[in-house]
């Protein structure tokens, strides 16, 4: 099917509402959080180049693509009821065009932006927002008194770490146990007093340490002041933020997964949320265009301003639903898929109906 001047025309006020939406949130944002982080800036005396390229030209695009379903809502409620006032609306339907096909401009964009949106979630948003979290962890974020106690997890498949207190400032662990199980029993038991990463290598240094190991039923016992060893453990897989996550593309957050399921340490269910929640959010672009359209095509004595009222209402409310269903889907009591389907389900059965009715 071909696209004729009309449709070109809705894709292009739809494009332009959708960037003006982009252009005003961008500049509310960075005023709100600047206010807000002012004083963290100053007080660690962050270049201004850094807050800028580091900081808000990282975090920005995620905030933006995050939110991208509700801005391209408001923009089909806010062009498109600007096209009924003008009963520009009336005029293509009453030319000949049916409903449906006045939609295809519509769900044309909408799918361009949603897959658009899906690329910035999968790939490019995880690339830029490492440099965020280095900005944030240096400028902003006090980690030292960050610390943690009595960790006990499996950092790789038979060994098990435990740790009495670690502090993430000097990155240190005291009273620190590995053991090494193979077809549950136990063949070996590193212990030390001490432990502390090395950023440099990639190691931990171990101080005054001694190890058990058995072999054909003897026990054989090593003691040493220093070892540098190589263990599967990041400290900052213990003190990562849930806001972190988006730094991790798809491979990486699969992996994530596998270590998370391997370590049990609970937070698999959250990256796994995650996970299906960047598949989901894209195609409520879609659902919410339909319901857009068919919310602003009619023309109303309220004008724009009731049609931006309800679609404020509408867009509010589905925040307020997907975030209800990923709280569920992030703590394990829903199944993250079934979390992140639903609230599309019931705004797609909401835009299936809307679009009936808007047909009559």
């Amino acid at each position: 099917m071909r696209l004729t001047k009309i449709d070109y025309y809705i894709i292009k006020r739809f494009l332009g509402a959708f960037a003006l939406a982009l252009g005003l949130f961008t500049v509310i944002i960075m005023v709100f959080d600047l206010s807000e982080k002012i004083d963290d800036f100053m007080r660690n005396e962050a270049p201004f180049s850094e807050i800028i390229f580091n900081y808000y030209v990282n975090w920005i695009p995620f905030l933006l693509n995050l939110f991208s379903p509700v801005f391209v809502f408001i923009s089909v409620i806010f062009f498109t009821s600007k096209m009924s006032q003008n009963s520009e609306i009336v005029a293509i339907l009453a030319s000949g065009v049916s409903y449906r096909r006045l939609l295809l401009p519509y769900i044309i964009t909408a799918i361009f932006l949603a897959l658009v949106s899906f690329s910035l979630f999968a790939w490019i948003i995880p690339k830029a927002d490492k440099t965020r979290v280095v900005f944030e962890n240096k400028y902003i974020r006090d980690q030292r008194h960050y610390t943690a106690s009595q960790i006990k997890t499996q950092i790789s498949p038979g060994q098990i770490l435990s740790i009495r207190n670690f502090n993430f400032s000097d990155s240190a662990g005291f009273k620190v146990s590995l053991e090494q199980v193979e077809n549950g029993k136990l063949v070996a038991k590193l212990y030390a007093d001490r432990m502390i990463w090395n950023k440099r290598t990639k190691s931990w240094r171990m101080q005054k340490w001694w190890t058990r190991e058995f072999v054909d039923g003897i026990e054989i016992i090593e003691k040493g002041a220093v070892m540098d060893t190589l263990i599967p453990f990041n400290p900052e897989d213990f003190f990562r933020k849930n806001d972190d996550v988006q730094m991790f593309n798809l491979s990486e957050l699969d992996h994530m997964i596998a270590s998370e399921k391997m370590r049990g340490t609970g937070h698999t269910f959250f990256y796994i949320t995650e996970k299906y929640k960047r598949f989901a959010m894209p195609f409520a672009m879609i659902i919410l265009t339909i319901i857009g359209v068919s919310v602003s095509s009619k023309k109303t004595r309220g004008g724009i301003g009731l049609n931006l009222g309800i679609g404020l209402l509408v867009s509010f409310s589905f925040l307020i639903v997907f975030q209800f269903f990923l709280a569920y889907g992030s703590s394990g009591a829903l199944h993250p898929l079934i979390a992140v389907i639903i609230p599309n389900l019931i705004f797609g059965t909401i835009a299936f109906i809307m679009y009936k009715l808007a047909q009559k």
